[in-house]
């Protein structure tokens, strides 16, 4: 076992908590005291009913979320990283898992942690300032059995990186990641899962801002048939900046579920939440929930929450819910905002006005939507693969628009 498991209870989402957290059956009652455990026993089976599980197709998960063997063998790993920059396998009883202060928060990500028998370390030096990105590459080969992971991502104090994490093939997998920001340090991490259409991904990222730390977070989900990812930030010290940003893309059938929870624990923290989808397809579902939850400690932060979403066609599904939880007023600004639409009806008709086609309308409309998240990521060596990402997604698009034109013929 490791040694993160010996780490002391703590207040909130790190806490080992079994009292006013939780029901008998460990159901959290505000984000503010979510229930969280190492102990896999301690979280029971969810069965969707669960606030946290309404919305995902339970019957879609392989039993990773039960008790479906975690033995499926290793996710295979290439790394493209600065000579600066250390990137290592390393046994679970390695002391940097832990150290985001990160505690499971529900049973596939203590399932991951409990079965995960290595652990990728990222590691990069204090006062380094890495101008080339650090790429990790994770294949998976086979969907049929389930496979569990654990990446530490560390910058060093007064450090500045960037970290991508490339996810693809097919997989059943269950992984948790964490990410730890030093003092002053300037972190981004960008997550690509653009897995096979087979491939479910069960994922939890932690990441803890240092004092005056900046951090970018990024997930961007194409692929896979199933992708839930949960995201819990908190603050190790006053001062902190994170900017979390998501795109995703939800094809006919494709289930893409993102939760996060920004914890505002220190004064004058600030944090900034972005995320957009595009849904295209028969039964193409997205899920965001987004919780920000302000403590009585957090005195003079601000923080702001977007989330939107653009249905592209008939037949495509996007819930989406943004919550606050504020204990102090005294705060510089909160706000969250939701929407989802379809094409902007007035921005085609200016196009096509012009003299441009509806096909090629529809996909400046869509670029437009998302260029300028992409732009916020700040990556170069990702922003034309991303976009070449959307274009071949609306490829299938403009092929369903023209079968039902055809008549299906």
């Amino acid at each position: 076992m490791s040694t993160a498991t010996e780490t002391p209870a703590q207040h909130g989402l790190t806490a080992h908590s079994h009292g006013a957290a939780a029901d008998e059956k460990g159901s959290a009652q505000s984000a503010l005291d979510r229930f969280a455990s190492f102990d896999v026993a301690d979280h029971p089976v969810p069965h969707g009913k669960e606030e946290e599980w309404r919305f995902t197709p339970m019957s879609r998960l392989r039993g990773l979320h039960d008790d479906a063997a975690l033995d499926g063998g290793d996710v295979a790993v290439s790394v493209d990283a600065d000579p600066q920059v250390t990137v290592e396998t390393v046994g679970a009883d390695d002391p940097r898992r832990g150290t985001s202060s990160y505690v499971p928060v529900d049973r596939p990500s203590a399932r991951a942690w409990e079965a995960a028998e290595k652990v990728l370390a990222v590691d990069i030096p204090v006062e380094a300032e890495i101008e080339r990105p650090t790429f990790v590459q994770l294949s998976g080969s086979s969907a049929e059995q389930g496979a569990a992971g654990h990446i530490v991502i560390t910058a060093g104090r007064h450090s500045k990186s960037v970290v991508v994490l490339e996810y693809g093939g097919s997989a059943a997998l269950v992984d948790n990641v964490e990410v730890v920001a030093g003092d002053g340090a300037e972190l981004t991490v960008v997550t690509v899962q653009d897995w096979a259409d087979d491939a479910v991904h069960l994922s939890h990222h932690h990441v803890r801002t240092g004092r005056d730390a900046t951090v970018k977070h990024a997930i961007i989900t194409f692929g896979g048939d199933l992708v839930r990812t949960g995201t819990t930030l908190n603050y190790a010290g006053p001062g902190g900046d994170a900017t979390l940003l998501g795109l995703y893309y939800a094809d006919a059938g494709q289930h893409i579920e993102n939760r996060l929870i920004v914890d505002h624990n220190t004064p004058n923290g600030t944090s900034d939440v972005e995320y957009k989808g595009a849904l295209q397809g028969k039964k193409a579902h997205a899920v965001w929930i987004g919780d920000v939850l302000i403590r009585k400690e957090a005195l003079g932060i601000n923080t702001y929450e977007l989330n939107r979403n653009l249905v592209l066609t008939d037949g495509a599904r996007a819930d989406s819910v943004p919550n606050l939880e504020i204990e102090t007023g005294e705060i510089e600004g909160a706000g969250h905002a939701s929407a989802t639409g379809r094409f902007d009806d007035e921005q085609l008709f200016y196009l096509q006005a012009r003299g441009i086609p509806a096909d090629l309308a529809r996909k400046l409309v869509v670029r437009g939507f998302f260029a300028s998240l992409i732009n916020r990521i700040g990556v170069p060596q990702l922003t034309e693969r991303l976009m070449a990402t959307v274009e071949r997604e609306l490829a299938v698009v403009e092929a369903m628009a023209s079968d039902d034109a055809s008549g299906g013929a």
